[in-house]
């Protein structure tokens, strides 16, 4: 069985000949992924699908730069995740450090909710948070990425970006208990 990238690869090399049906094909494939991404970002249906396609813009002119080193999901999820944070930025968001001497130390174990919290009600609060709050949040829970590369994309300080984890995580964890508590009493 051939793997995902060696299915891509004759698609790609014809995207990067600026063939339209093969970008248009590529579309196909990733825009609902990548439209989900962005909307975790940006909030709203509307803005999401023109991040999106803005993304994919950016990624058909620059897709002489992508060398299979990743699979090619991974690489457009990082320039709609970029599009995304840039976007807000635009828009008067300020990514502000608090404390920057201060060095806290992330508790891993501590992370654990309750059983029956379903995943969307947890996505659906992060969602709820502040801005700087959800966008690190969403990056390293959602997304996967670790502080260095959270630092980056924000273009923060890699101990701000753990302050705002660490807060972000205190406020959902005590909405996600009233939530919890006011299902059951």
């Amino acid at each position: 069985m051939k793997s995902t990238k060696q299915v891509h690869q004759p698609i790609i090399d014809q995207c990067k000949k600026s063939n339209a049906k093969a970008q248009m094909h590529l579309y196909n494939l990733y825009g609902k992924a990548m439209f989900l991404v962005a909307l975790r970002f940006v909030k709203d249906r509307f803005l999401a699908e023109d991040v999106m396609q803005d993304a994919f813009i950016k990624a058909f002119r620059n897709i002489d730069s992508y060398k299979n080193e990743v699979a090619f999901g991974a690489w457009l999820k990082k320039i709609v995740i970029n599009q995304s944070i840039d976007y807000l930025k635009k828009n008067k968001l300020e990514l502000v450090s608090i404390h920057e001497g201060l060095n806290l130390k992330e508790d891993p174990e501590n992370w654990h909710v309750e059983n029956d919290i379903s995943v969307d009600t947890i996505v659906k609060e992060i969602n709820s948070l502040k801005e700087k709050y959800r966008l690190v949040l969403a990056l390293y829970l959602l997304e996967g990425y670790d502080h260095q590369e959270i630092a980056e994309i924000l273009k923060i300080t890699e101990n701000t970006s753990r302050t705002h984890l660490l807060r972000g995580k205190r406020v959902l964890q005590e909405q996600l208990k009233k939530k919890n508590y006011a299902a059951r009493y």
